[in-house]
């Protein structure tokens, strides 16, 4: 079946799905595969669940013509997504960056949304699937598309532009992630730097945090690039100003002064927000109402966030974890004026051949005075040799044995660690 052909079915089942547990009515059910698994498998489950199709590659799961057989699911599903994003016609911006991503696009999506009907990422769904079914969820109304992708292999951000097709590119900052992937940190930047090119070749614009070395060396020769962050060079600038525990900062956007207090922990979130100041400036969004709704936002899913339990005070950060964004938040929490402070790292995973000195290296920038209690969870953590007054665990169930017997109280702690450790576990115990 032709493109086109499919394009005309999704027109009248806009609604889709690549899980056929949650399978809406007259929606389309994308049979994908996996490592282990086959999609075509659930497909007959996914009509009988209200799909009306579903897409298959497998010919043996072929039984009647709800069923739709391709060549390959995901590549069709790739394809449809790219010829749907080309009938829109709307202006898309592609953000990736190695910290930061997904609290920049939603900061940006909050401003935004003040002036355009803006659709965007939702969750972290940033990959070759995610992608996809981002620019498929977008419609008619939609008058501008906001898309995250991320990577952990040389190439792949080239791959998710020419599906989404971004008129606008935005590269947050370029750490140490994914090692395991990219083996080089050159080349984790070539890879973020493929947006900025993919955009270059378009002709359309690029942002950059003109404070970044890093990026800014990636826009040299771009006439096509707007600053942001740097106080001699741009529009929009910023000041941290100290405030308790949530960044507030004195924002300038083109020589007027500003005042935002936030709801994010973090000096470091001073880019993402400085990053939704200068796209919503560069859009026409009104400063106040920039301002409005960046004070507004409120971060959830394990990131920044700040709140009380019973028992103690909790900085939550373990949605994502890299030598990077790791050693910045525990600098950033070391700086607050607060009492019985209590440290809780978990792994940071996909660092490849570098992970025991990268885990080695998060220990040494930790002050030991500063803690009550400072907890290491995971296998590479509870390897390595610390002193006597660092508890290690193996992993979040032996953590949470200990809590059990021996509970902390009139602590602030923050939590930090990759999502696989499933940190977040241990917020009901403490």
């Amino acid at each position: 079946m032709k493109i086109e052909e499919l394009y005309s079915i999704c027109q009248r089942h806009p609604q889709i799905t690549t899980d056929s547990r949650f399978a809406p009515k007259n929606g389309l059910f994308f049979a994908l595969k996996g490592e282990h698994f086959d999609g075509s498998i659930f497909a007959q489950k996914a009509i009988e669940n209200g799909c009306a199709y579903a897409i298959i590659d497998n010919p043996k799961f072929f039984k009647s013509k709800k069923f739709i057989l391709v060549e390959d699911v995901l590549s069709t599903l790739q394809q449809l997504a790219y010829y749907h994003r080309q009938q829109l016609k709307i202006p898309i911006i592609g953000i990736t960056g190695t910290n930061g991503k997904t609290t920049t696009k939603e900061l940006l999506a909050s401003v935004l949304s003040e002036k355009y009907n803006v659709a965007y990422t939702q969750g972290n769904l940033n990959n070759h699937i995610g992608v996809p079914l981002t620019i498929l969820s977008f419609t008619k109304k939609t008058e501008l598309g906001i898309v995250e992708m991320g990577a952990n292999h040389l190439g792949e951000i080239k791959q998710l532009c020419t599906i989404a097709d971004p008129d606008y590119g935005l590269i947050t900052n370029i750490g140490k992630a994914h090692l395991e992937g990219f083996r080089t940190f050159d080349n984790i930047i070539k890879t973020k730097n493929e947006l900025y090119e993919y955009v270059a070749q378009k002709k359309g614009k690029v942002f950059y945090n003109a404070n970044d070395q890093i990026v800014s060396q990636l826009i040299i020769g771009n006439n096509n690039a707007v600053s942001y962050g740097d106080q001699n060079e741009s529009k929009v600038y910023g000041i941290i100003k100290k405030n308790g525990i949530f960044l507030k900062l004195e924002a300038v956007i083109e020589k007027k002064s500003y005042t935002i207090e936030t709801k994010l922990i973090g000096d470091y979130n001073i880019g993402n927000v400085l990053t939704a100041i200068a796209i919503g400036n560069y859009f026409n969004v009104d400063d106040k109402k920039i301002i409005k709704a960046i004070e507004r936002y409120k971060p959830d899913n394990n990131r920044s966030q700040f709140f009380k339990t019973k028992n103690n005070s909790l900085f939550l950060d373990a949605y994502n974890a890299n030598p990077t964004s790791v050693k910045a938040a525990i600098k950033n929490f070391e700086q607050l004026d607060i009492p019985h402070k209590s440290l809780i790292l978990g792994d940071m995973f996909e660092l490849g051949d570098n992970a025991l000195n990268d885990h080695y290296e998060v220990i040494n920038i930790i002050d030991t005075k500063n803690y009550e209690n400072i907890i290491l969870v995971g296998d590479i953590f509870a390897s390595l040799k610390v002193g006597d007054n660092v508890l290690q665990f193996a992993n979040v169930d032996l953590f949470i044995d200990w809590l059990n017997k021996n509970p902390v109280k009139g602590s602030n702690i923050l939590i930090k660690g990759s999502r696989g450790n499933r940190l977040e576990r241990i917020v009901e115990f403490l």
